[in-house]
């Protein structure tokens, strides 16, 4: 009866069921959709618009509910207990990558009080000044070696909370970043209240949602 449901919806709206299932596959294994990333994200996102309700309806059966933002064309999909999905369909970020995304909300907000977003949202940052924040803020540095960076930035872009062009930017003081706006939906209010208020940080992995 559930599976008529959707196939009768596919029909009225002229969506195959192997474009339906492209799209599922893509955002449950990857755990967001953002429009400007690439055209495939961008043609699956336009897609999801075409049928939301239904996609709610077929995740809905396993738990997991969406969060979506219109303004900034983002999707995003999460469990009951708030985390956020991603590649390896429930594999949670490292505490190194923690570290990382609670460094770049505190980042974002200072620019967004200082008006230095752009008209998509989002926040360009030097690395070095990166570098520096994180230090202030978790009392160490950076981790070490150039390769353990990358793969941090690289897990980051994956979650779609931050931008580069190419890893050579990575190897560089003076090279930069692009935060996502969708950073502000992973870290709420109440835990970058919290970070900012304290001198010493403790970090989980449910701080990041």
């Amino acid at each position: 009866m559930f599976t008529e449901k959707i196939e009768e919806g596919l029909s009225e709206l002229g969506i195959s069921a192997d474009e339906f299932s492209q799209l599922l596959i893509r955002l449950l294994d990857y755990g967001v959709l953002c429009r400007d990333e690439s055209q495939i994200e961008s043609l699956l996102y336009d897609r999801y618009l075409q049928c939301s309700e239904l996609v709610e309806d077929y995740l809905e059966v396993i738990k997991i509910r969406i969060q979506h933002d219109s303004r900034f064309s983002f999707v995003r999909i999460f469990d009951d207990d708030h985390s956020a999905f991603n590649s390896g369909f429930r594999q949670r970020p490292s505490q190194q990558e923690v570290a990382l995304i609670l460094v770049l909300r505190v980042e974002y907000e200072k620019a967004l009080r200082d008006a230095q977003v752009d008209d998509k949202g989002c926040v360009m940052l030097a690395l070095e000044g990166l570098a520096i924040a994180y230090k202030n803020l978790l009392k160490r540095p950076l981790p070490d070696t150039a390769s353990d960076r990358k793969s941090l930035f690289k897990r980051l872009r994956q979650l779609r909370l931050i931008r580069y062009d190419t890893e050579q930017e990575l190897d560089f003081a003076e090279g930069w970043i692009s935060i996502h706006p969708s950073i502000t939906r992973f870290v709420n209010d109440e835990v970058l209240a919290n970070l900012t208020a304290s001198e010493s940080v403790e970090l989980n992995a449910s701080d990041a949602y």
